[in-house]
Order: C-alpha cells, then sequence, then structure tokens
C-alpha cells in the first residue's frame, strides 16, 4: 500500500511578505499628508483669532481715549475750562494696555507719538479756537492712525468669518471715524458761527466734507452690523446689538436731515447759522452717548466670536490626532494579520527543528542502552541466548522477523509421543544435534518441540 507523503506547506517569499506591509504604509502616507495639511490650516486659523482678541483687548482700550479727546476738542474750541482727568485716565489706561500687547501687534510705536502729542497738548495754552481746532485735530489724526494700526497688526482685516469681519470693521474703522468726524463737523460749525459772513463762506467747504466724513461712515457701520446680524449663527448676537443700534441709527438720521447749507446766503445769515449749530450740537451729543453704548456691545459680541471659534478649532484639533492614531492603530493591527502567517510557519519550523534534534539524541541513547556491554560492544546473537535457554529454563522471547507479502508461514509436525527420533540435518537446530541423538522418551519433550517449530521458522 502506498501511504500518501505529507503536503508541506510553501513558505512565502520575500515578495509575499514585504509587498502588504507597503501597501499599509502606503494607505497611511495619505492619511498623513492630510493630517499635515488639516493641522497647518487649523494652526493658522487658531494663531490668527488668538491675535485678533489681543487686537480687541487694544480698541477697547483705545474707545475712552476717542471719547474723552473729543470731548476736549469740544472744550477747548467753546472756550470751556475742561477737566484732563478722564483723558488723563483713559491714557494710563490704555498705555499699560500697549506696554503688555503693542509690541506684539506692532503699535508701540504709534503709541508711543500719539502720547507724546496727547502730553504736548497739556503744555499748551490754546485759548484760541481755530488754533486748538488744528492741533487736536492733528492728535485725533494719529488717534484713527492707531486703531487702523491695530487692526493691521492684529489680523482682524483678515478675518475669515462674515460676522466677524463685519464687526471688527465697525469698530476699528467706522465708529471712531464718525465719531471724529462728527465732532470736528460741531466744533467748526462753533467756529463758523462766531466768524464773519465772508469767513463762514470760506469753511463751506471744510463743513460739507466734515458732514460727508460723519455720515458716511456712520451709515456704513449701521449697514455692516445688520449684516453681521443677518449672516452669524449666535442666536445672542441680534439681540444684544440691534437695540443701540436702531437709537444709533436714529441719531445719524437727523444729522442727515440736517446737511450742511448749500448756499452763500444762508451761510451769510445770522440766525440761521445759530439754529443749525445748535441742532448740530445736539446730534453730536447724542451720537457720542450712542456711542458709548454701542461700542462695548460690539466689542463683546466679537470677542465671544472668536473664543467660540477658538473653541471649535481646539475641538478639531483633538479630533484629527484621535482620527490618525486610530489609523495607526489600524494599520498597526493589519500588519499584524498580516505577518502572523510568517511567523507562525516561522516557529514551526524551528520547534520541528528542535524535535528532530531531540529525536536524534533518543535513538542514540536507546542504541546504546540495548547493547550489554556498552556502545562499543555488537549485540549479543538472539539465538544464542535461545539456544543457552533451552539448556537450562525457559527460552527468550523469539523475534519476529518479516517475511514477503503473500508467503505463508512453514510449520514442521514434530511427532511427540513415539520413542523414534526425528532425523535432522546438522544445521537444524542450535544445540549441535546430530541424527545420532534420537531418543526413546526425550526426543518428545517440550525442549525438542521448541527447537523444532523455530527451525521451521
Amino acid at each position: 500500500m502506498t501511504v500518501p507523503a505529507e503536503r508541506v506547506r510553501r513558505r512565502p517569499g520575500l515578495t509575499g511578505r514585504v509587498l502588504p506591509l507597503l501597501l499599509v504604509v502606503a494607505l497611511l502616507a495619505p492619511v498623513a499628508f492630510l493630517f499635515a495639511q488639516q493641522r497647518r490650516l487649523t494652526d493658522d486659523h487658531h494663531g490668527l483669532a488668538v491675535r485678533e482678541r489681543l487686537g480687541v483687548e487694544y480698541l477697547r482700550a483705545l474707545g475712552p481715549v476717542t471719547l474723552a479727546l473729543v470731548d476736549a476738542q469740544s472744550a477747548a474750541v467753546a472756550g470751556r475750562p475742561g477737566s484732563p482727568d478722564a483723558l488723563n485716565r483713559a491714557v494710563e489706561d490704555a498705555a499699560s494696555v500697549d506696554t503688555r500687547l503693542g509690541e506684539q501687534l506692532r503699535a508701540h510705536d504709534r503709541w508711543t507719538g500719539l502720547r507724546a502729542k496727547l502730553e504736548a497738548l497739556n503744555d499748551q495754552n490754546l485759548t484760541e479756537p481755530t488754533a486748538a481746532f488744528a492741533a487736536y485735530g492733528e492728535v485725533t489724526d494719529l488717534l484713527l492712525a492707531l486703531h487702523r494700526k491695530v487692526r493691521e497688526g492684529s489680523g482682524l482685516i483678515r478675518d475669515p468669518q462674515a460676522d466677524s469681519f463685519y464687526l471688527q470693521d465697525a469698530i476699528s474703522e467706522e465708529l471712531p471715524e464718525s465719531l471724529v468726524a462728527t465732532a470736528r463737523l460741531a466744533d467748526l460749525s462753533t467756529i463758523a458761527a462766531r466768524s464773519s459772513a465772508a469767513e463762514r463762506i470760506n469753511m463751506m467747504a471744510d463743513l460739507g466734507a466734515l458732514w460727508a466724513g460723519a455720515t458716511i461712515p456712520a451709515n456704513d457701520l449701521i449697514v455692516n452690523l445688520r449684516a453681521a446680524v443677518d449672516s452669524t449663527e449666535s442666536t445672542r448676537l441680534g439681540a444684544n446689538v440691534l437695540t443701540p443700534l436702531d437709537t444709533y441709527q436714529r441719531v445719524i438720521e437727523r444729522l442727515d436731515v440736517l446737511g450742511t447749507p448749500t448756499e452763500a446766503s444762508d451761510l451769510g445769515e445770522q440766525d440761521l447759522a445759530k439754529r443749525n449749530l445748535n441742532a448740530l450740537v445736539a446730534v453730536r451729543a447724542d451720537a457720542q452717548t450712542t456711542a458709548r453704548q454701542l461700542q462695548p456691545v460690539i466689542l463683546d459680541e466679537l470677542d465671544a466670536l472668536l473664543r467660540e471659534r477658538i473653541d471649535r478649532l481646539d475641538r478639531q484639533r483633538w479630533l484629527a490626532v484621535a482620527a490618525v492614531g486610530a489609523a495607526l492603530l489600524l494599520a498597526v493591527v493589519i500588519g499584524a494579520v498580516l505577518l502572523a502567517p510568517y511567523l507562525r510557519t516561522r516557529r514551526q519550523a524551528g520547534a520541528g527543528a528542535n524535535g528532530a534534534d531531540a529525536g536524534g539524541m533518543g535513538a542514540n541513547g536507546a542504541g546504546a542502552g540495548l547493547s550489554p556491554g556498552g556502545p562499543d560492544r555488537e549485540p549479543a546473537d538472539p539465538r544464542g541466548l535461545a539456544s543457552l535457554g533451552s539448556l537450562g529454563g525457559p527460552a527468550p522471547a523469539e523475534p519476529r522477523t518479516r517475511r514477503p507479502a503473500g508467503q505463508r508461514r512453514a510449520t514442521v509436525d514434530v511427532g511427540a509421543g513415539s520413542g523414534s527420533g526425528a532425523s535432522r540435518s546438522p544445521s537444524s537446530g542450535f544445540g549441535g544435534f546430530g541424527p545420532d541423538d534420537g531418543g526413546s522418551g526425550s526426543s518428545g519433550s517440550g525442549a525438542d518441540q521448541r527447537r523444532g517449530r523455530f527451525d521451521a521458522r
């Protein structure tokens, strides 16, 4: 019978082992690229939002300086004794903020120049209305330039969200420009009311420019704030901004109705000039009051939107890290699954080699143990042992020999009972019995039968 050989599994080659791992690495490469791109964009937006919050803090400190400065300008032009306490406090607060944030926002140099001009105003004896108007006009120009510098240095001008962009545009550019222009319009109208008719006619162009400079930024501010409310996802922005905005809008509508005189005869009439001046001064006061209420609301809402954006970007960071960690874990699991057959084959091959070595050592030890005289002596002849056993005791176990397939076992009929001996050749027994060694009763003994049976085999 043919026994089939055991089927040996082919061990995977080097290409079969390395190719799956290369595929896993190839899948991880785009994941790593996308993670790097997402992390870079997230870091850029996060850094911009943090920097914008610094700009909001700086603008919050400049608001009181703007209001105190235009009040001091109106007092100096009108010839009223003004208290510099409010302006000094606002300047000190802004200086402390500039100490912390000025270098980061690249606005420190402009603040240093502005503060030097503000301190010089206190030392000047500005009794002439025209000179006071010119001196304060130079300082307010520096203040507006500082607003623009903070807006650019903090990145507010590059804000990517619609609602926060409209808010920053309103608070950093349009509101301070409208406040300064409205104050200048009222102060120049005061100077015009005290001037002669010819001088008032010469001031007509300046008054028209100031009126446009006050109304255009104010109307743009109203449009931007409503656009911010319409484009935002915040539920509190509209409720907090619309109420003070409606009040401010009504004041600006009154300013639009007043306008500026377009005929020289109107400017020459003293009574008409005084009536326009009184109405303009009232509008200016109301505009400052509403702007003082609107300014902190815009700053608070802008800062709240920036905080929410920073929190959202932080969550996106952690989600990206978690996604990459999950991808790496999946890659490790896939790699382990792909390498498991190779490692198992290696272990089986090592275990087979160790078993073969142990089997060879055991066979050598067993063979040495069968030799009665040691490993150098040959084993005894089993037939000789059988002959010796027949002489003095029971015969040892007969060895079984293999015979060809199909051959039947031969038997020898040995008589056991008669006294006549059976003739044998000298080679038929182990004990050296010849043909003359027959006996009457002893020839049928059990030993003779065993010897004959062994010889037949």
